[in-house]
């Protein structure tokens, strides 16, 4: 649980030291999710807001020959793709991917995440996380399910194994920190349009 053992002044979302992971969001997966359209809206807003920022945007595809790419406005924004098989990416090659990005800084990348499903890849990637040690932010209204009730489930057992449970614009203004930020006014349009 490293989530609980950071010192108090440490729980915020930092830009500097975070990565952020999209998780499965396909062609022929997000149709029969719950809210898509707004699910993938979302998601797309936090990957402009990481790009914006100089944060790593990673997504992952399960079985992309069968369920195809990442869609717009999500799949356009990806630094780079972790295909898979497994329903855990960290078992899927996600864990390398974010091992070679520590080399820049001084302890762990954190790790912001959404994606589908919420109840299955997206919650096997971030327990995966947890269990490698990284302290990991579930974006809630950027992920989806294709039943409400499996979303609710699979945030309330990721919050209770560590992580914390975030909105999109929790992520954007805390990487911000504040008003003076350079980035500010570009971040805020994107708020406005959310």
């Amino acid at each position: 649980m490293p989530n609980l053992l950071h010192r108090v002044d440490d729980l915020r979302m930092r830009a500097d030291v975070a990565a952020l992971v999209l998780v499965d969001y396909q062609q022929r997966l997000m149709p029969a999710i719950d809210d898509a359209e707004e699910v993938l809206r979302r998601a797309g807003f936090l990957a402009e807001v990481a790009h914006i920022l100089g944060v790593p945007v990673i997504g992952t595809a399960q079985n992309p020959d069968k369920l195809g790419p990442n869609l717009p406005p999500v799949g356009d924004q990806l630094d780079r793709v972790v295909a898979k098989m497994t329903f855990g990416a960290c078992e899927g090659g996600l864990d390398e991917v974010l091992v070679a990005l520590d080399t820049d800084s001084d302890r762990p990348r954190d790790v912001v995440i959404a994606g589908c499903e919420t109840h299955v890849c997206l919650l096997q990637t971030a327990l995966g996380l947890l269990e490698a040690g990284r302290r990991v932010w579930v974006v809630a209204d950027a992920s989806g399910s294709r039943k409400a009730g499996d979303k609710e489930a699979a945030l309330a057992r990721l919050a209770s194994a560590g992580a914390t449970v975030v909105t999109a614009e929790m992520v954007a203004f805390e990487w911000l920190r504040t008003s003076d930020h350079a980035q500010f006014r570009a971040i805020s349009r994107l708020v406005k349009e959310l």
